[in-house]
């Protein structure tokens, strides 16, 4: 499977893809992972993406491109992957099909997890972070054992920043303008393969196995 994760912040794509690599072993590309590993493994693309992280300035797409293609080459791809957190838009969705194209590794499917604006709010706003060692709690469908505290190290717990409420409506705001044509590109392509994000986890994860097993992927 060469797969597409697409939706809003809160929409579950990542916790789905976690499930998805267990069950199906496919490589997991999340652009986020793979620019913090380039620049602490200190590879030609990762330092000049610090370059920019430096200045505060947003990675190039071409470059964000260039690390996928990097990990594709470097890493098994017999059961394919999936990618989480990049397009975002549709000039990216052409660099990164131009850039799949030289490997000879095209899409084959973009899965949309179609997301209300209530169940984006009720589990991004309840979300809840250890300042110590990261770990990821939700105050109501994975509360600690104590409020406000980590079970794993003690650590205090707290909501980022971008975990509140107007701040979430804004990114939504934002990612709906962005997304608008990407859905469009995929559309187009015959690629686009729309889903609840609204659903539970295991739910939510049989539909998507469906959509995997219709495609022939699976």
């Amino acid at each position: 499977m060469r797969v597409v994760l697409l939706g809003p912040p809160g929409a579950g794509k990542g916790t789905q893809a976690s499930v998805l690599i267990k069950k199906y072993k496919a490589l997991h590309l999340s652009t986020g992972d793979l620019l913090r590993e380039a620049v602490k493994l200190g590879t030609a693309v990762g330092k000049e993406a610090k370059t920019y992280m430096d200045r505060g300035e947003l990675v190039p797409d071409e470059i964000v491109a260039r690390m996928i293609t990097d990990k594709l080459r470097s890493a098994p791809t017999q059961n394919g992957f999936l990618l989480d957190g990049f397009p975002r838009t549709g000039k990216q969705a052409e660099i990164l099909d131009a850039a799949l194209a030289e490997l000879s590794l095209p899409l084959e499917l973009v899965i949309y997890f179609e997301t209300g604006a209530a169940t984006i709010l009720s589990r991004l706003t309840g979300r809840r972070v250890c300042r110590q060692c990261g770990a990821n709690y939700h105050v109501v469908n994975i509360p600690p054992k104590k409020a406000g505290v980590c079970d794993a190290c003690g650590g205090e717990l707290y909501q980022r920043t971008d975990d509140q409420e107007a701040t979430i409506k804004n990114r939504i705001e934002v990612y709906n303008r962005q997304t608008k044509e990407l859905i469009d590109y995929y559309q187009a392509k015959g690629l686009l393969k729309k889903v609840s994000g609204d659903l539970e986890v295991e739910q939510l994860f049989g539909i998507v196995s469906g959509v995997l097993k219709s495609a022939g992927l699976v």
